[in-house]
């Protein structure tokens, strides 16, 4: 190839793909550490958000207060966590918040100190929680309150952040009796001598655990961009959990996350148990919603202890037509 071609083709090739990068779209998407987010991490691993024209910024938050009011504020524009935060967001900030997917079941277990053998020996000892009054600080209330202990009479609750530092501050603080804890860190706890007193699911049965949310207004003036992200994500989450890529999410797992690569494969080979990790196509439980909305009634005495009906926070418009985009499965 003459010199002078060349480099005319070297600056065409340039061109076109700054092209293709000015017309990804940029998207910020809030989430808390850990493996649920493995559809996100294999999708940006293939390049497959950018296949779909999206440009991610992912982002870290260190509690849900952080997350709730920096979506409020629009921070960012896509938040995925434990799914009672957007009900949170509704009926104690006024936020217009609205689900647009699923993702899991939570994966969560009652991770305690070595001195604690069952939950009747939290009674004087201190439960870590993220937020006092969401999510799965409401799940281990009720896994205590049905075994007679009361929040305030037999045990006291402190906030400590997300799952991370929830499971970190366990380990190190004697105070702390113990908490929820899911993938992969209620496998790393292990190896620092706490243990896991039952699965929440086992507790407690179906449970919507982490999905995604965003602000109405924003979804219903962006619905294309949504729509692509949604479509992204299940097609991410569709290899993820292919079977055949088993080495891949654990490599994937283990570099995102900095995990020992033993650590990674265990922690795959619990997300793609059913009714436990990944929900496949990460598809919305109503059974596990309805639980969410009671466990804020009863605990919290909301609506005055009578849940809502689930429609009011759920818009899944947005996923349909994602998952049109990928055409039949």
């Amino acid at each position: 190839m003459k010199p002078g071609l060349k480099a005319l083709l070297t600056v065409a090739l340039a061109a076109s793909a700054g092209a293709a990068a000015a017309q990804e779209t940029p998207l910020r998407v809030n989430v808390f550490p850990g493996s649920q987010n493995l559809a996100i991490f294999i999708g940006l691993e293939r390049g497959i958000f950018a296949k779909h024209g999206l440009k991610i910024d992912l982002q870290n938050t260190p509690n849900s207060d952080a997350q709730r009011a920096g979506l409020a504020e629009g921070k960012f524009e896509v938040a995925h966590a434990g799914i009672d935060n957007a009900v949170a967001m509704v009926e104690t900030a006024g936020r217009d918040t609205v689900i647009v997917m699923g993702g899991d079941a939570s994966m969560n277990e009652f991770m305690v100190r070595p001195e604690i053998n069952s939950v009747a020996d939290m009674r004087g000892k201190v439960l870590a929680v993220d937020a006092p009054n969401t999510a799965y600080a409401l799940v281990a209330k009720k896994i205590l309150k049905n075994n007679g202990l009361i929040e305030g009479r037999d045990y006291t609750v402190r906030p400590v952040g997300g799952t991370l530092q929830r499971s970190q501050a366990i380990a190190a603080d004697p105070e702390l009796g113990g908490g929820m804890v899911n993938l992969p860190f209620s496998i790393m706890i292990r190896e620092k001598g706490l243990k896991s007193l039952g699965r929440q699911r086992d507790f407690i049965g179906a449970y919507q655990a982490t999905g995604a949310f965003v602000m109405r207004p924003w979804a219903q003036a962006n619905a294309e961009v949504l729509e692509r992200y949604l479509a992204a994500y299940v097609e991410s989450l569709r290899v993820a959990m292919d079977p055949a890529n088993r080495a891949e999410a654990a490599a994937v797992l283990a570099k995102r996350l900095k995990l020992d690569p033993k650590v990674a494969e265990q922690t795959i080979e619990q997300l793609m148990i059913p009714g436990f990790g990944l929900a496949p196509d990460a598809r919305f439980d109503m059974e596990g919603f309805r639980t969410v909305l009671a466990l804020r009634a009863e605990i919290e005495g909301q609506w005055g202890g009578k849940p809502p009906a689930p429609e009011k926070y759920l818009d899944f418009s947005y996923y349909d037509r994602a998952l049109k985009r990928l055409g039949a499965k």
